[in-house]
């Protein structure tokens, strides 16, 4: 038995520090020392417990690969902790120097020694430290809990496993959860797809068994690594870079630290502290890289957590989660050996190393086809190829390409590792480990001396990796399939062959093509026939006859899910549309298929938006709402943008940026060839933004292609607005402040989440769309349906709340850059009593201290909408000066700065807050070390003016509402 599957040492491990799993609770339960079990026993149980150690569970799991008792070693210990004891997703911001202290020195301690105590220690880090109480007894705040955790340990009692409490939640309420764990892909993820845990029964664990098969009898490894070779050293810019790669929300592994917790104390801590834990997770991350991690412990650091998920079609999906440390490592020697790989690969191999490669080889499969320069495209799939591969094939090429790498993936792969699933334990045997930033790497590595074999013409493999296509005559490609058959055996890969599919040039005769369908079939039992219309390729239609399809599908794909969109907050569902759905999502196939020759199917594909829009924001978008809509928020926008609009600048930008990956792709078969289309794309992007101008100097950003298109766009609604108050509108919008709290994450924890009515109502200001029925203000004035007598009325009910939240804003921000700040100070009163709204306790520069008054006017106010429709912001400069003279006299009796922050309703700041805003910003990012931190506040002062200004709309409507009969709000 190895000494991972006894109980763990703690020979080495403080009393105070063992965790120490109570015998008497029906749940798995861990404590910190026997102190932590007898006072969970005295306040639970009644009975102080011996201190005797507990007795195992009286269930133990099976190892199903190798039928033999899994045992309780560190594996169950870590499984069962993830399940019960729960621990923050984002550690405070108080605590994060404590913590990172604590971690420092634990990390340490396991570099020095590097035996199973130690690791052990490291492992159960998370769950000491960063557990939470779920009874609701326990006092004090969540900072000084976590404090106290790394300082005096204490109990981790959890009744209520995270599993147990989630089901609960709607799917609004998940999605939310996402979004403010700054994970937008992962909460599209969750509102559409249509998969879900899979049952803890017999039929999914012996379909995990079938995803990860053991090795072959006959499979030898490579000898051990040499000692003496070279391995590479990783620098603390190199760990900041692949920590900060971690995408919002990413789960961790059985050690219970996430990649947020490292960006937290990494990026989050003050002074030296994050410098200090950044240096030791360096060290451990290079201990790694040499391979001289205790072989004892390696089954555990190097395995994952595994979940699976049932598909539509009654599949399992699995998802491993390795812990993060170890990913880490992968991504540093994933950009370590990239170059390498990259022309090791070219231009066969394009999943690995290839920017753009997906794109490219789209191109290149459409100039073939359309050229006629081969009979047959043949599109191959390897049935669970990454999990199948034989790690013989794995390590002989990591030795022999980028032996830098070998020794630590001969400690990754070099014996089987653990995955568990709930209480059961798997071991990953063969293949690449799901969920290792490495394995398209190494598994490109596996495969190709096979694929440099095939002889055809055209031979590409991409995307996912297990996926390739070949083309030539019928007679090479059906040599080359029957030779991949055999050769990929050997390898411990096989192809599926129900997933090939075959396209036959349609010119061939009939009997020809009967003949070469036979021979295939043959070959390759069940494979597909495409035509014309049905032929894709990386999910792209490849020719114009296969497009019409494509849309009709991918409208029809929209609106079934669609509706989901309605049931979220519409602040959610716009970021999510922005950056997850429609003309994001399948950007990708704009960028590798001429679809904006078909502007018919495209103008489809925009109406369906705009409806979905339309219901989602609960106003009518006409014709020029939704121009202003579909551009970028930099134009003035929402940033939804339109299909019609992005189809030509974004295929101009791919055709240019894959150009030279393209030439070595076609170049055996066609010699040099200009990509499909792109001279016809040039000149339809001539004629939209005008003969005059130039073709961008970066051909390869999209952005530049589309910026003349956008400010066409912008341009025309400036030149046919009605009246002066719809160009005040149209240009207060295109200003950079005026778009930033569309911008802002919406989460509710941190206060960015705009209610439905707000932020509809924001929208609409923004759109220039009708927020109410025509009616009598309070005041007696009439209120159009545009409602913008309510932005600057004298008894609008939003001016008061919005100074005081514009102040309160300021006020913080100045605090967080460590320079206190009073509201309303006393003694600096004007001749009339009235005071500035507040003043730094602290000088700010040059010695004095800084004086602020803020100020909300109104953008289409009668008294500056003349000013307003012929500059953006000249409102808010205006207030400023008049502030300045107001105070004039504040700056000769007292030693400070004065600083007007004058803001308008509709968007711009006036400079001087520009200035403010740019040089606070400045100092937070310094203090915080988080260069978002300028951002944010910019995002907070947009939507504390957002919020006045649906306060101010509203509290135009009578309290009583005798003067109306009915009111509608759109």
């Amino acid at each position: 038995m190895s000494q991972t599957d006894c109980p763990p040492s703690t020979s080495n491990v403080a009393p105070s520090q063992e965790l120490v799993r109570c015998p008497d609770c029906s749940q798995p339960r861990f404590f910190k020392g026997q102190r932590g079990l007898k006072i969970h026993h005295g306040k639970q149980h009644r009975q102080p417990s011996s201190t005797q150690p507990p007795p195992p569970p009286a269930h133990v799991p099976t190892d199903h690969n190798h039928s033999r008792p899994a045992g309780g070693g560190l594996w169950k210990q870590l499984a069962e902790l993830k399940s019960t004891c729960p621990v923050v997703a984002r550690i405070p911001r108080g605590a994060r120097n404590t913590v990172a202290a604590s971690l420092s020195k634990c990390i340490r301690q396991t570099i020095e020694t590097n035996d199973v105590s130690s690791w052990e220690q490291f492992f159960t880090f998370s769950y000491r430290t960063l557990h939470v109480t779920r009874d609701g007894k326990s006092s004090g705040s969540l900072t000084q809990k976590i404090k106290n955790n790394c300082t005096h340990p204490t109990e981790t009692d959890n009744p209520h496993p995270p599993s147990n409490r989630l089901p609960h939640r709607n799917t609004a309420q998940l999605v939310e959860r996402k979004i403010n764990a700054g994970d937008i892909k992962g909460a599209a993820q969750l509102l559409f797809s249509s998969d879900a845990a899979a049952p803890d029964t017999a039929e999914t664990l012996s379909a995990l068994e079938s995803k990860h098969p053991l090795s072959s009898p006959s499979s030898q490894l490579p000898p051990p690594p040499d000692p003496t070779e070279r391995t590479p050293t990783a620098t603390v810019e190199d760990v900041q870079a692949a920590v900060a790669s971690f995408r919002g929300g990413s789960a961790g592994g059985l050690d219970g630290l996430s990649p947020q917790h490292y960006k937290d104390l990494i990026f989050g801590t003050t002074g030296d502290t994050g410098r200090v834990v950044l240096e030791s997770v360096t060290q451990l991350v290079n201990l790694m890289l040499s391979g001289k991690v205790c072989t004892e412990i390696t089954d555990v650091l190097y395995s994952a957590n595994l979940c699976a998920l049932k598909k539509k079609d009654g599949g399992i999906r699995p998802i491993a989660v390795g812990n993060a440390i170890r990913r880490v490592v992968s991504k540093i020697c994933c950009k370590h050996i990239a170059p390498i790989l990259s022309d090791k690969f070219q231009p066969t191999q394009l999943g690995f190393g290839s920017k753009g490669g997906c794109e490219a080889a789209v191109h290149a499969a459409r100039a073939f086809l359309t050229s006629g320069a081969g009979e047959v495209l043949l599109k191959v799939d390897v049935r669970n190829a990454f999990n199948s591969v034989e790690r013989e094939a794995l390590l002989t090429q990591i030795k022999e390409v980028v032996p830098e790498i070998y020794h630590y993936m001969w400690q990754c792969y070099g014996e089987k590792t653990k995955l568990v699933y709930r209480n059961h334990l798997l071991y990953s045997a063969a293949g690449c480990q799901q969920g290792d930033p490495l394995g398209p790497a190494i598994f490109s590595l596996a495969i190709h001396p096979v694929i440099t074999k095939i002889k055809s013409k055209f031979n590409v493999w991409y995307w996912y990796l297990d996926d390739g296509s070949i083309g030539d005559e019928a007679s090479t490609a059906l040599q080359d399939l029957d030779s991949m058959i055999k050769e990929f055996q050997n390898i411990g890969l096989e192809l599926n062959f129900s997933k090939c599919e075959l396209f036959i040039n349609p010119n061939l005769p009939t009997d020809k093509q009967t003949d070469i369908h036979s021979k295939f079939n043959s070959l390759a039992p069940g494979i597909k026939i495409l035509n014309k219309s049905s032929l894709r390729l990386l999910g792209s239609p490849v020719l114009d006859e296969s497009i019409p399809k494509y849309i009709d599908d991918e409208i029809t794909k929209f609106q079934e899910s669609s509706h989901r969109l309605v049931q979220i907050n519409p602040q959610i569902a716009l970021v999510i549309i922005r950056y997850c759905l429609f003309v994001p999502k399948f950007t990708y196939v704009l960028r590798c298929s001429p679809i904006w020759r078909h502007q018919n199917l495209l103008n489809n594909l925009d109406a369906m938006i705009r409806n979905i829009l339309t219901e989602i924001l609960n106003c009518q978008l006409d014709n020029r709402s939704w121009a202003q809509a579909s551009l970028p928020i930099r134009f003035g926008g929402l940033g939804i943008r339109s299909a019609s609009s992005v189809a030509l600048p974004a295929f101009l930008s791919s055709a240019h940026s894959t150009a030279g990956l393209y030439g070595k792709i076609i170049y055996p078969s066609l010699g040099d060839a200009e990509v499909t289309y792109l001279a016809e794309a040039r000149s339809a992007w001539s004629d939209i933004a005008g003969p005059q101008q130039d073709v961008p100097r970066l051909p390869e950003s999209q952005r530049l292609w589309d910026e003349p298109i956008c400010r066409q766009v912008q341009e025309n609604l400036l030149e046919t607005a009605t009246n002066p108050a719809d160009r005040a509108r149209l240009m207060a919008s295109a200003e950079p402040e005026s778009g930033h709290w569309l911008r802002a994450l919406p989460s509710a924890s941190v206060g960015t989440l705009l209610d439905r009515n707000t932020f509809n109502l924001s929208v609409c200001l923004r759109l220039g769309c009708k927020t109410n029925e025509p009616h009598r203000c309070r005041c007696g004035d009439p209120v159009d349906q545009l409602g913008h007598h309510g932005l600057s009325c004298q008894r609008s009910a939003g001016r008061l709340p919005r100074h005081a939240a514009l102040n309160d804003v300021i006020r913080r921000a100045f605090a967080s850059a460590g320079i206190p700040a009073i509201l309303e100070p006393t003694g600096l009163a004007r001749d009339d009593g009235k005071r500035p709204d507040g003043m730094t306790v602290m000088p700010w520069k040059y010695g004095k201290c800084l004086v602020w008054d803020a100020t909300c006017t109104g953008t289409v106010a009668p008294s500056h909408i003349q000013g307003s429709a012929a500059a953006a912001g000249t409102a808010a400069a205006a207030a400023e000066n008049l502030k300045r003279r107001k105070y004039n006299g504040l700056s000769d009796s007292y030693i400070l700065v004065f600083v007007p922050f004058g803001v308008e309703t509709l968007g711009p700041w006036g400079p001087e807050a520009r200035r403010l805003v740019k040089e606070l910003s400045s100092r937070l990012v310094e203090v915080s070390r988080d260069q978002r931190a300028g951002s944010y506040l910019s995002q907070r002062i947009s939507l504390a003016i957002q919020r006045g200004n649906a306060a101010s709309l509203l509290g135009t409507i009578p309290g009583d509402g005798s003067e109306l009969k009915e009111i509608f709000y759109l």
